[in-house]
C-alpha cells in the first residue's frame, strides 16, 4: 500500500515539473527534469535502506524516504522567480534565482550520492542515472554561473554538510531524508545569506529591518540549540542552576550578538524600530488585539483539553476536530493580516516562530519553571510524525502558512503587484494548509472580496487546477504535509 502511494506521490511530482517547464524554460530546465528522474531512482534505494535499518542516522520511521518531492522544491522555486525577474528586468536577482536553482540541485545530487554510496550491492542503473543527470548539471552550471556564484554554491553546500551531520545525530527520529534536505538546505541557504550581506553591505541607513529579521532569528536558535544540546551532555539540565544559565545564555545571545548584528545590518535599533513599525496606525494595533485574543483561546483550548485528559482513566489524545480547531485559529490569524497589512503579518510570524521554538528548547531541556509543564501540556497533541525528541507539528503548520508570506512580495514584484494567480501567492500556505482541499475554492472567492489588490483575471482555471495537484499531492504524501504543500502551491501560483 505504501509503495503505490509514492507512486501517486512521484507522478503528482511530476506533474508539476512538467507544469513549472511548460510555462518556465531555460538551460536549467533540461538539468531540474534530468535531477527529477534520478531522484525518482535514489528515492526507491533509500526507502530500502530505511525498511532494513542500513541508513546511518534514524530517520522518522512509518514514512518513506520523501527524496523525490523534497529535491525539486529549492530548484523549482529559483526558475519560477528567475522568471519573474526576467520579467521585470531585475538582473541581480534574476542571478540570484539562478544561483538558488543551482543550490538546489546540487543538494540534492550530494544527498543521491550519500544514499548510492552506502547502498548494498550498488545499484549499477541508478548509479549511472545519477551520472548522466550529475554531469549535465555540472556541465550547466560551467556555462552559466560565474566563479564567484560557484564558490557562493560551494559554501552553502559546506554548510549543508556540517549542519546536517551535526543536526541529524543530535536529533534522532526527527525527520525523513527528504525533509531533512528540505529544512537543513534552507536554513544553511539562510545563513550563507545572511553571512554575506553582513561581510558585502556593511549595514545600510536605508535598509528595512523586516527581511533580516528571520535570517538572524533562524542563525541564533540554531547556534542556541546546538550550544546546549552539546553542553547538556556533560551536565544536567533540570537543575535550577542549569536552567538559570540557559536564560542567561539566551538573554547573552539575543542582546549581545543578535541585537547588535542587527542594528549593524540596517543601522536601526530593533528596539526602537518596532516601537515606530507598530505604532504607524491603529490597523496595526487593532490586528495585535485581535492575535492577542486568538492566543488566549488557543492557549485555553490546550488547558481544557489537558483537564479533559485528567479526567479520564483511560489514555486521552487530542481528537481530529480538536486539531482542526488550531487550523481554524491559522486561517482567522493569516487571513485578516494579508488583507489588512502583510508586513506586520510577517513580523508577527517571526516572533510566533521565535516564540515556538523558544518554548520547544524550554520543553525539550526541561527548563525550569516551564518544561516539564510543556511536556505534560504538549503530549496530547503527539501524533505518529512526532517520533524524535522534538514535537514539531505545531512549528511545521505555522512555517508551511508563513513561508509563502515571508516570500512574498519578492525584489522581482511589480509594484502594482502580481497579476492573475500571482495574487494568491501569499495566501498559499492558508489555501494549502489552514483551509484544505475541500474549502479552498470558497476561500478563494472569499479571498477575492476581502483583498482588493487580488486580479486573477482569466487564471480560474489554472488556480482550480494548481489546488487539485496540491490536494492529490497531500492525499499520497507520507511527507511533512504542511511544510510540502505550501510550498509546491506558491510556486505554481507564481507561474
Amino acid at each position: 500500500m505504501q509503495s503505490d502511494s509514492v507512486v501517486v506521490e512521484s507522478a503528482v511530482v511530476f506533474a508539476i515539473v512538467v507544469s513549472v517547464h511548460m510555462t518556465v524554460w531555460n538551460q536549467l530546465s533540461w538539468c531540474c527534469v534530468a535531477l527529477a528522474i534520478q531522484a525518482f531512482y535514489v528515492q526507491h534505494k533509500w526507502d530500502r535502506l530505511l525498511r532494513t535499518g542500513a541508513a546511518v542516522f534514524q530517520f522518522r520511521p512509518s514514512a518513506n524516504s520523501g527524496v523525490l518531492p523534497a529535491s525539486m522544491v529549492l530548484p523549482l522555486l529559483g526558475l519560477v522567480l528567475r522568471g519573474r525577474c526576467v520579467a521585470v528586468g531585475n538582473v541581480y536577482f534574476e542571478r540570484f534565482a539562478m544561483v538558488l536553482t543551482v543550490i538546489g540541485m546540487m543538494l540534492a545530487l550530494f544527498l543521491s550520492l550519500i544514499a548510492l554510496g552506502i547502498t548494498r550491492p550498488v545499484p549499477t542503473n541508478t548509479c549511472v542515472i545519477a551520472g548522466i543527470a550529475s554531469s549535465a548539471i555540472l556541465y550547466t552550471v560551467r556555462q552559466t554561473l560565474t566563479v564567484s556564484e560557484v564558490i557562493e554554491v560551494l559554501e552553502v553546500l559546506l554548510i549543508f554538510v556540517y549542519l546536517s551531520l551535526i543536526l541529524l545525530y543530535l536529533l534522532p527520529r526527527c525527520f525523513t531524508p527528504g525533509e531533512a534536505l528540505l529544512i537543513m538546505g534552507g536554513i544553511s541557504f539562510i545563513i550563507k545569506q545572511l553571512i554575506k550581506r553582513s561581510l558585502v553591505s556593511g549595514g545600510s541607513a536605508n535598509a528595512d529591518p523586516l527581511p533580516f529579521l528571520l535570517p538572524v532569528a533562524v542563525l541564533g536558535f540554531v547556534m542556541l540549540g546546538i550550544f546546549f544540546s552539546v553542553l547538556f551532555i556533560f551536565m544536567e539540565s533540570e537543575t535550577w542552576a542549569a536552567s538559570l544559565f540557559f536564560h542567561a545564555m539566551t538573554a547573552i545571545l539575543g542582546l549581545g550578538l543578535l541585537v547588535p548584528w542587527l542594528t549593524l545590518l540596517t543601522q536601526h535599533h530593533p528596539v526602537t524600530w518596532f516601537l515606530q513599525f507598530v505604532g504607524q496606525s491603529d490597523t496595526r494595533l487593532g490586528l495585535i488585539g485581535f492575535w492577542a485574543a486568538l492566543v488566549l483561546l488557543a492557549v485555553a483550548v490546550v488547558v481544557h483539553q489537558n483537564r479533559h485528559r485528567s479526567g479520564s482513566s483511560k489514555k486521552h489524545q487530542a481528537s481530529t476536530t480538536v486539531r482542526k480547531y488550531f487550523h481554524l485559529l491559522i486561517v482567522l490569524t493569516f487571513a485578516p493580516g494579508l488583507a489588512l497589512d502583510r508586513p506586520l503579518l510577517h513580523l508577527a510570524s517571526v516572533g510566533c516562530l521565535s516564540a515556538f521554538l523558544f518554548l520547544e528548547f524550554i520543553r525539550y531541556f526541561r527548563i525550569r519553571p516551564l518544561g516539564s509543564p510543556l511536556r505534560h501540556l504538549l503530549t496530547l497533541f503527539l501524533d505518529e510524525r512526532d517520533s524524535g525528541p522534538l514535537i514539531l507539528t505545531h512549528i511545521y503548520l505555522l512555517l508551511g502558512v508563513s513561508l509563502p508570506v515571508w516570500l512574498s512580495p519578492g525584489p522581482c514584484t511589480p509594484k502594482a503587484g502580481l497579476a492573475g494567480s500571482g495574487g494568491l501567492a501569499p495566501y498559499a500556505g492558508v489555501l494549502a494548509v489552514g483551509v484544505g482541499d475541500t474549502g479552498c475554492i470558497i476561500a478563494v472567492v472569499i479571498f477575492l472580496i476581502a483583498d482588493s489588490s487580488i486580479n486573477l483575471n482569466a487564471s480560474y482555471s489554472w488556480v482550480v487546477g494548481s489546488i487539485t495537484m496540491v490536494a492529490m499531492l497531500e492525499a499520497f504524501t507520507l511527507q511533512i504535509d504542511n511544510l510540502l504543500l505550501p510550498l509546491y502551491l506558491y510556486i505554481l501560483l507564481l507561474l
